[in-house]
């Protein structure tokens, strides 16, 4: 048995039944693992993965083990762990893992020490706390780093940051700012499951609710097109002038969150950003209003102050509610403490869009290890890019035209005009 921390190997049986489900919709990373199992391109490399440990990020594992890599994986979130596919991944598949659904912060980074412990010379990474580790406990093993992978945006903007500042001591594929990742798991996966978690905390009806969407990049676009498909009234809040245009002119109610907070029913932050919601926007909500987080860590919502502010606490209102009431008797219901409403009160993303995400990272990976790269944040490969989304059409039976000799010739020739 390989090392591990998880909550009860009793549950594996399972856990292997919903990664095997997973599986059967994720056709590209299925077709990578068939060559990694005869190519072995990871052969005897030594990996870290702090990631959601999810039935989806399973398969994933399952190829980079395929590929010959002596893998660790970790949480990226003390609430997005399922502990059956933790179960499974290690008393059937045979993968060091180290995560539990609700541990607490000392446990969660005891993991993510454990995971550099294991030296690796690839980590992948879901919000940077990985790599923002090694910096700062272990920066010794920065050398031996081929590359990282970082899966999102809020991880990309903190390692964007670092080589700013001169700190970043590694070369980082930006996962998440591939076209295969953030145009289909950011908008229609983190969508799709936001409304999931949502309904399956709160059991509400979104038709006719005015739903507060913080943040109109890839995620909050999803998820406004989602609640406005469902027939809610969807309100728009921004920083960036441009964003805020484009949601005006997709047909969205745009104000700033001072306004919204009178009149909004439910409100999700979905910026990577601190405290969107706070002191003052919870003083102008309606009674009962509803709040909750699809960012990567639990700092969008600032619930020290929502703790201070209110005269009474109920915890567990219902499974993953938590409920506020302000001096003014009013009452504010957080779900999921603030964390990943769509992975702590549900299932994540979709399997089918995951697909393209892993195959993404498993690629990525491939290609990292037959390159010496200096320190800073790079773009994924187009031919990676390529490669997998013509696999994904394929997969779906989708076929597309081909450019012809001529038009090659009209698109890379400047002669020829009206």
């Amino acid at each position: 048995m390989v090392k591990h921390d998880v909550k009860d190997l009793k549950l594996a049986p399972e856990g292997k039944k919903r990664i095997e489900w997973a599986d059967n919709d994720m056709p590209v990373l299925r077709e990578i693992r068939k060559r990694f199992e005869k190519e072995k391109p990871l052969a005897g490399k030594k990996m870290s993965a702090c990631l959601h440990v999810t039935a989806e990020t399973a398969n994933l594992a399952r190829t980079l083990k395929a590929g010959g890599a002596d893998l660790v994986l970790v949480a990226s979130n003390p609430l997005s762990t399922q502990d059956d596919v933790a179960a499974s991944l290690v008393a059937d598949y045979g993968i060091s893992v180290f995560a539990i659904k609700g541990e607490d912060h000392k446990t969660y980074y005891e993991h993510i020490h454990t995971a550099l412990q294991h030296d690796p010379v690839i980590t992948m990474d879901d919000g940077a706390d990985l790599v923002s580790t090694l910096h700062q406990d272990y920066p010794e093993k920065c050398d031996q780093i081929y590359a990282s992978m970082e899966e999102t945006t809020t991880g990309v903007i903190r390692l964007k940051a670092m080589h700013k500042d001169g700190a970043l001591k590694l070369p980082v594929f930006a996962v998440n700012d591939a076209h295969t990742k953030y145009l289909f798991d950011n908008r229609y996966g983190t969508g799709q499951s936001t409304v999931d978690g949502i309904i399956r905390a709160t059991d509400i009806l979104l038709a006719g609710k005015n739903v507060v969407v913080a943040g109109y990049g890839w995620c909050g676009r999803g998820f406004a097109m989602r609640c406005k498909g469902m027939g809610a009234n969807v309100i728009i809040t921004e920083v960036d002038p441009i964003k805020a245009l484009e949601a005006a002119m997709d047909g969205y109610w745009v104000m700033p969150m001072e306004k919204a907070a009178e009149i909004g029913d439910l409100f999700v932050t979905i910026t990577g950003d601190i405290h969107v919601l706070r002191k003052e926007h919870f003083e102008r909500m309606k009674d009962g209003a509803i709040i909750a987080n699809s960012g990567h860590f639990n700092v969008e919502i600032d619930i020290p102050a929502l703790e201070e502010l209110a005269t009474k606490k109920r915890k567990d209102v219902r499974q993953f509610v938590d409920e506020y009431t302000l001096p003014n008797g009013k009452r504010i219901f957080l779900l999921a403490e603030g964390r990943l409403v769509n992975l702590a009160a549900a299932e994540g993303h979709p399997a089918s869009v995951m697909d393209m995400s892993f195959a993404t990272q498993a690629l990525t990976t491939e290609y990292a290890l037959k390159k010496k790269l200096s320190a800073g944040v790079y773009k994924v490969p187009t031919e990676i890019e390529d490669y997998i989304s013509r696999l994904k059409l394929q997969t779906m039976g989708i076929e597309i035209d081909e450019l012809t000799e001529e038009q090659r010739e009209y698109l890379s020739s400047w002669e020829m005009g009206t």
